[in-house]
């Protein structure tokens, strides 16, 4: 028997490391098992040149070891597979590589006669044939293989699972298929008749070809390549080839490992950090010893096995005569030798590098303690370089700038000792590089010129970061003086007073002032800037810029107000006449005042002048207000798209306004998040605990105020809902609506937002929100994320006009417009409920009045009627400012005042003056035929307030609540008395109340506010015999309750509809 030669050395090898996987479940090879070397950490040593050399060469004789060995499996898969691992199915003999070559130099792949075929398993059929296919050389492969299927004694059935299978899978390209088709004469034909009709089914692109009998093989195939069992003269062996097979794949794979364990322990080797100590020193010497010894035992049973391998391959080929027995027996044991004279080189390399690397820990000794000392030295000068990089070349305010420069003094006064360590440490290394050891100036030139190198970037940063940012601390000082001043001026102008003014004494005083203020400008200014060109950014020159501007335009704020000032100076003093009052000087509507300010500072200047304008200025200045931004105030629409009213139009401008909502939605919530989680939750956190002041600690409520609950609503609830109508955008005004009442928590957030504002401002400064906004990357500072929920809660209605404008006559018309009304309202209600916490003196809780309805400021006269005579409580030319809140029980009348602060830091504050209750106030539109003027009356005109709005629109406004408020209770009357009539009724018709007379029932008011008891207040049900009596009883009360309402005169004909059957009487 033969065993056929195959080329292993001419195979390249690819994927090392992973070659070693087994393919097969199946049991290990009963090889010998190598011990495991246990590997210690790795890092960084010191290596001298000679010692490169050496582990290069071991390196690459290991190597070039493992690449012969892996050569020698012959597979180049990833997951290669074994003989060991196929030994099962490759007994089976169901396809055999016996070694022949087809004319055209490709191997052979035999098919033999195999009942069992279609029994094959799919997974063991293509594991053999991936492995046989694998064996020859890529040169002899490239060629493709000539596959023979022998089915002599078989049928066309045969004959056609076993086509079908090679050309479902065949792991190489096929050259030729050969197929002894069956010889029984009916199955002869049948093969002949299907390979006809099934020719296209095998998607074979090689010639198939049916041979009727071995001897046509010779057309194709020499008989000298051939097995007997094809009548060739090749003699083979099937056992004995999967025999030797395994034998020296267990030998390859042997010295694969051994040559892995040399590279593992010389990379080791070369990579372990040196001890820095005598006994450190001696433990690693003996422990690598220990190891050294361990792969030497390795290699020399490696090299056993290898000689028993050669010489059973040569008892083997003894038995067999034949000269192709010679050929294959010469090539085997030349691979076996190929592989011993790899180790015999490995083993020298590695001995060689063993005695440079001993050498080096003989020399370590000498340099330890330098080493020991240079790590520590160099880590301190690091840690302090890395610091002093994080140190920023500018400063974002003054008192950064100075938190940073005494920063910068700390880390010099650190420095200083380390450096002189340095200092010390370098001249030491430079005594032992001047001495005969030469590993030690391998070792400590480059340590040495390290240490200078880092005393020299820690003294060249610290030098030009002291520089820089002492230039940045005097120009954030000139700008913040500057700011100051700018701030100073504005908050003088604002806080002259209007009526001193008028007077000639008055604005010559006031004149002083400016005076007084401009002379001392020049000790404010920034002055020439060109000594900070070198540290002048394009955000700093910005800055500059601004601030030049705001200086000027403060400055033309003064210069018109003293052009005033002197013209009211200039004025000869008149007598005072009293004349009858007139109205006042038209005043600002809201939308134009909001208008002004936003067109500038200049526009205020302007208005100054006017008395009227100014306070109205002052006010809104002051006064905490979450404004609705109308379209025209925005500068356009959200969205700006092209084109005409077409459908197309239509609907594109749906989905470009639905896209913005939830862009805009996301990206606000994703800056909650960012704000909770970098701010407030960084309160807990051990690392930033120092850097938060005491006073802060307990007030984290008082500056994110609810805004937690602010995020839980909109990530978990509202944005959800929100992208269900993502493809239905003209119907996203029905998620609004039924959530408009969640929207009210930010009415909450709005009351805290003088709380945070304050808390901010005491604490901007902090360390910790600095460090916060580094962390985050945040341009801004913490205040103007806080702003956030505000200007989300103003956004929405705009995004519900623009998106009612292209959906009208659409199926979510109606619930768009109501979504935009509840919208306004809660802008509505949170911009009162701001006005409503500053009320003080308030005897009782302002919450317990109900709901405000309206709120706003006005010019008011009051006089009071006792008996015939009037009694003027001011004098009717001069008006007194109140601020009147509406609640359905309560008119309030309160002062505002100004809280003690600097500049625009004041917080305004209503101080309560009196109230009247609303079931005793009548109304009058129109007053002294000022088209602004309204009457409230109280206790049957005993008081009567007269009201000035700032417009037309204001005052029908409120005229128009308070007769809602006054008729609601009308209607609440008439119910009672409807109620009390039945009442009546059914005691007549009762037997019970004839005989018993029935006592008065009384339902009293007290006011608090009121000495007198007006007839509205106190309201009696009798009990009476005479229904008459009863009826004339309840016209009465309807006609005091009626008498509440009036008509303006001809100039106002318009009536009330709901009061169009009662009585109205007229006070005018």
């Amino acid at each position: 028997m033969e065993w056929p030669p195959h080329k292993f050395a001419t195979l390249p090898w690819c994927a090392a490391p992973a070659l070693f996987v087994s393919a097969s479940p199946r049991a290990a090879p009963p090889r010998r098992r190598h011990r495991q070397l246990d590997r210690p950490a790795r890092s960084t040593g010191f290596i001298t040149i000679a010692e490169m050399e050496s582990y290069h060469q071991h390196l690459c004789a290991s190597s070039l070891l493992e690449v012969h060995a892996q050569n020698e499996l012959l597979q180049r898969d990833a997951r290669p597979l074994l003989a060991r691992d196929l030994h099962e199915s490759l007994c089976t003999r169901f396809a055999v590589l016996p070694g022949g070559r087809s004319r055209d130099g490709s191997p052979i792949l035999i098919f033999p006669e195999f009942l069992q075929f279609k029994e094959i398993p799919e997974e063991e059929f293509r594991n053999v044939l991936t492995y046989l296919t694998g064996i020859p050389s890529l040169r002899d492969s490239e060629n493709g293989f000539s596959v023979i299927i022998d089915r002599r004694r078989d049928r066309w059935a045969a004959v056609k699972a076993a086509l079908t299978r090679i050309a479902t899978f065949f792991p190489a390209d096929l050259r030729l298929v050969l197929v002894l088709r069956p010889a029984a004469f009916l199955q002869r034909h049948i093969t002949e008749l299907g390979v006809r009709l099934s020719r296209d089914d095998f998607k074979m692109k090689v010639p198939l070809i049916m041979l009727n009998s071995v001897s046509d093989l010779c057309d194709y195939i020499d008989s000298e390549e051939l097995s007997a069992e094809l009548g060739g003269t090749r003699e083979y062996s099937h056992r004995r080839w999967v025999q030797q097979r395994t034998a020296i794949e267990d030998f390859a794979l042997t010295v694969k490992a051994t040559a892995q364990l040399l590279q593992t322990f010389g990379a080791d080797l070369a990579e372990m950090e040196l001890p820095q100590d005598v006994p450190s020193t001696r433990a690693l010497l003996g422990g690598h010893a220990g190891k050294r010894c361990q792969l030497k035992e390795e290699m020399q049973m490696a090299v056993e096995e290898g000689n028993g391998l050669m010489a059973s391959i040569e008892d083997c080929s003894d038995s067999d005569s034949s000269g192709d027995s010679d050929s294959e027996r010469a090539e085997n044991i030349s691979t076996v030798q190929r592989l011993l004279t790899q180790l015999y080189e490995t083993e020298a390399a590695f001995d060689e590098f063993w005695e440079k690397h001993h050498l080096k820990l003989q020399q370590c000794l000498d340099i330890r303690h330098f080493q020991e000392e240079f790590t520590e030295v160099a880590v301190a000068l690091g840690e302090l370089t890395h610091r002093l990089a994080e140190v920023p070349d500018l400063a974002e305010s003054r008192s950064h700038a100075e938190r940073v420069l005494r920063e910068l003094a700390s880390l010099q006064q650190r420095g200083q000792e380390w450096l002189g360590k340095a200092a010390t440490l370098a001249s030491r290394g430079e005594e032992l590089i001047e001495a005969d050891n030469l590993f030690a100036e391998d070792a400590l030139a480059l340590p040495c010129q390290e240490l200078q190198r880092l005393s020299l970037e820690f003294t060249e940063g610290h030098e030009r970061k002291s520089r820089s940012l002492g230039l940045s601390l005097e120009l954030e000082k000139r700008l913040e003086k500057a700011m100051a001043w700018c701030e100073r001026g504005v908050y003088l102008l604002a806080s002259q007073p209007v009526d001193r003014c008028q007077s000639q004494e008055g604005a010559e005083a006031a004149l002083a002032e400016i005076h007084a203020f401009l002379e001392s400008s020049h000790e404010h200014q920034l002055g020439d800037t060109s000594p900070f060109d070198a540290i002048l950014t394009s955000d700093l020159s910005e800055r500059v810029e601004v601030l030049h501007r705001k200086v000027t335009e403060v400055r033309d704020m003064f210069e018109k107000r003293r052009q005033g000032l002197r013209k009211l100076a200039a004025k000869q003093a008149r007598p005072v006449q009293h004349v009858a009052p007139r109205p006042e000087s038209p005043r600002h509507s809201p939308k134009s005042s909001q208008g002004a300010v936003r067109r500038g500072v200049d526009k205020q200047a302007c208005a100054e002048t006017d008395p009227a304008k100014k306070k109205g200025l002052k006010k809104m200045k002051s006064t905490p207000k979450i404004e609705v931004v109308h379209d025209e105030s925005q500068g356009g629409s959200p969205m700006a798209v092209a084109g005409g009213d077409s459908e197309e139009n239509t609907v594109t401008r749906r989905r470009h306004i639905m896209n913005e909502l939830m862009e805009t939605e996301r990206a606000y919530v994703e800056e909650l998040l960012c704000i909770i989680e970098g701010y407030a939750n960084q309160f807990g956190s051990p690392e930033l605990e120092s850097l938060i002041p005491a006073q802060l600690r307990h007030k984290t409520e008082a500056l994110f105020g609810n805004l937690p609950e602010i995020y839980s609503f909109h990530n978990s609830v509202f944005l959800r809902e929100l992208e269900a109508y993502v493809d239905q955008p003209e119907l996203i005004g029905r998620c609004f609506l039924q959530r408009k009442e969640d929207f009210q928590i930010y009415e909450k957030y709005c009351q805290n937002k003088p709380r945070s504002e304050a808390v901010w401002r005491q604490f901007a400064d902090a360390a910790f929100f600095q460090e916060c906004q580094r962390r985050l990357d945040h341009k801004l500072a913490l205040d103007s994320y806080l702003l956030k929920p505000v200007q989300r809660i103003t956004k929405y209605q705009l995004l519900l006009k623009e998106m009612l404008k292209c959906s009208k006559n659409s199926a979510g018309t109606q619930e768009l417009e109501e979504a935009l009304a509840g919208m306004l309202s809660i802008l509505k209600a949170v911009n009162d409920s701001m006005h409503q916490i500053a009320i003080t003196g308030f005897e009782g809780d302002v919450r317990d009045l109900g709901r405000l309805l309206m709120q706003g400021a006005f010019s008011v006269w009051a006089e009071s009627r006792k008996g015939h005579s009037k009694v003027k409580e001011l004098a009717r030319f001069k008006p007194m400012q109140r601020h009147l809140f509406l609640y359905p029980k309560l008119l309030l009348f309160c002062k505002r005042r100004e809280e003690t602060g600097e500049g625009y830091e004041k917080a305004p504050s209503y101080s309560f003056k009196h109230a009247l209750k609303m079931d005793g106030v009548g109304i009058t539109e129109v007053s002294k035929g000022d088209q602004k003027k309204f009457e409230v009356s109280y206790n049957g005109r005993e008081e009567v307030y007269t009201i000035q709005a700032s417009s037309v629109e204001v005052k029908t406004a409120w005229v128009h609540e308070i007769r809602k408020v006054l008729t609601s209770q009308l209607e609440a009357c008439k119910e009672a008395s409807q109620l009390q009539q039945r009442i009546t009724d059914i005691s007549f018709q009762s037997p019970m109340s004839t005989g018993t007379p029935s006592s008065p029932l009384r339902n009293q008011r007290k006011s608090g506010w009121s000495r007198g008891k007006s007839h509205s207040e106190l309201v009696t049900i009798r009990n009476s015999n005479d229904g008459k009596n009863a009826r004339a009883s309840d016209r009465t009360a309807l006609d005091n309750a009626s008498k509440r309402f009036t008509i303006p005169s001809a100039r106002a004909p318009r009536a009330l509809s709901c009061l169009s059957s009662m009585k109205i009487g007229s006070t005018l």
